[in-house]
């Protein structure tokens, strides 16, 4: 969903933990160390393509960003990278891998 299938190792990657599972949002930025696809399970005609992967964590974040930061970010069309998160992320409470722009990156790396 939203580019996570073209995750591969040396990738850099944010770890959010699921504040609908109990985490607090951002905890950590890593390098992916491997990427495998899941394979398609027989007779279901519609599947979110699935990746497992293994990370190594490179830094824990030193301020906190979830939900109640990015809530208020819903203006789909006004290219700020806190809409981006919120939209990839909060649109459906599902855990996932996504790609984002160069510019979230940027703002991510603001919090470690």
């Amino acid at each position: 969903m939203y580019g996570g299938k073209h995750i591969a190792a040396d990738d850099i990657v944010f770890v959010f933990a699921s504040e609908s599972e109990g985490g607090n949002g951002l905890i950590a930025r890593a390098v992916v160390t491997s990427a495998e696809p899941v394979p398609r399970k027989p007779d279901i005609a519609r599947q979110t393509p699935r990746v497992s992967i293994a990370v190594r964590r490179v830094a824990l974040a030193k301020r906190p960003l979830g939900r109640d930061a990015l809530k208020r970010f819903k203006d789909w069309d006004d290219g700020r990278p806190e809409t981006e998160l919120n939209f990839k992320f909060y649109r459906q409470a599902t855990n996932k891998i996504v790609g984002i722009t160069d510019e979230t990156a940027a703002f991510l790396d603001r919090f470690f």
